[in-house]
């Protein structure tokens, strides 16, 4: 099976899985699993922070850093189309009673500070606090440019603002800048960074920040029901993915711009964005797109149909599973 429909599908490998059986483990509420003090210790180094911690997924730990930073009655800022205010469920409202100010994400998926600015709310008891400003990075596959992550990181200081980033595949944007994270991470206050996407870990996201905001979300991941006992397991396939599965992403993003090219080709896709490990493409209509999904299925690659459809690569798939697929598209518009 090809599956495009995204990099959190991925299967952790036999080395990987052999790694996690071995794992030295404890009870981690307790703070007793050394495997899990040794990946918060060697993911807080990566990204250039003074601590980390392990949850067990990328919207608890956006959740949690929200929680860490804002109070009931306060805002946070955020692109109307991030994971942070979109598809997570409004866990902020819900909660910890925040409050989320959407402004319009622009074409690279950066937000323009102007309109930041414009919604930041005087210090007037009519209004929200205004408290945090949210950015993704990579958002959609395409990578923030460090000059915009450095003028954001200025703007929230001049404006009183803390920084959160949603790094979800932050390792992909790394890989594409060709730095290393804690460049990336240096203009943050705090980040989120998820490693069951293309790192191709089966659970587990970390937050990296300062000390005692930390120390705050590890209460509020208790309070969230994500305490976790012998996580050693978990984490143990994660360090695995640190050590084996950065530099590769690069594969992963040569094989979506191979599977770009060969779509191009072909008159009834539109191609919308290809970058890192994403293409968008738009098909003439709806049904088609629908009708396109289940004829890839009965050849064995799963997609999610509909007008756009977003392809996503990763470690499961190879070139050769590239130029299958770019067959099979062929095929059915007969190109």
């Amino acid at each position: 099976m090809i599956d495009l429909r995204s990099d959190t599908v991925t299967k952790p490998s036999e080395k990987m899985r052999a790694q996690m059986a071995v794992a030295p483990v404890g009870d981690d509420v307790f703070g007793d699993d050394p495997t899990v003090h040794a990946l918060e210790a060697k993911i807080a180094q990566l990204a250039g922070k003074e601590s980390a911690l392990l949850l067990p997924s990328g919207t608890q730990s956006n959740l949690v850093a929200l929680l860490a930073h804002c109070q009931r009655g306060d805002e946070y800022i955020v692109g109307q189309d991030y994971h942070t205010y979109l598809y997570e469920a409004g866990g902020g409202a819900v909660f910890g009673s925040l409050q989320p100010q959407p402004i319009l994400v622009e074409p690279d998926g950066s937000l323009n500070l102007n309109a930041v600015k414009s919604r930041i709310k005087p210090d007037d008891s009519h209004f929200a606090r205004s408290k945090l400003l949210v950015l993704e990075n990579t958002h959609n596959g395409k990578v923030m440019s460090l000059d915009y992550m450095s003028a954001a990181f200025r703007f929230t200081r001049e404006h009183g603002l803390s920084l959160h980033l949603d790094g979800a595949r932050v390792f992909n944007a790394a890989i594409e800048l060709g730095v290393p994270v804690s460049d990336i991470a240096c203009y943050a206050d705090t980040i989120s960074i998820c490693c069951s996407k293309g790192l191709g870990a089966p659970v587990g996201s970390l937050l990296c920040g300062p000390a005692p905001l930390i120390k705050a979300a590890r209460r509020w991941r208790k309070m969230a029901g994500g305490g976790m006992r012998q996580a050693g397991i978990l984490a143990a396939g994660i360090d695995y993915a640190l050590d084996h599965n950065i530099e590769r992403l690069q594969i992963d993003h040569a094989n979506a711009k191979r599977l770009t090219d060969a779509l191009a080709a072909i008159d009834s896709i539109k191609i919308l964005s290809n970058a890192t490990n994403m293409l968008f493409i738009e098909l003439p209509s709806r049904e088609l797109g629908l009708q396109l999904a289940s004829r890839l299925a009965e050849q064995g690659v799963k997609v999610i149909g509909g007008q756009t459809m977003r392809l996503v690569t990763h470690l499961d798939i190879d070139a050769a599973d590239i130029d299958r697929v770019a067959q099979l598209f062929r095929e059915f518009f007969h190109a």
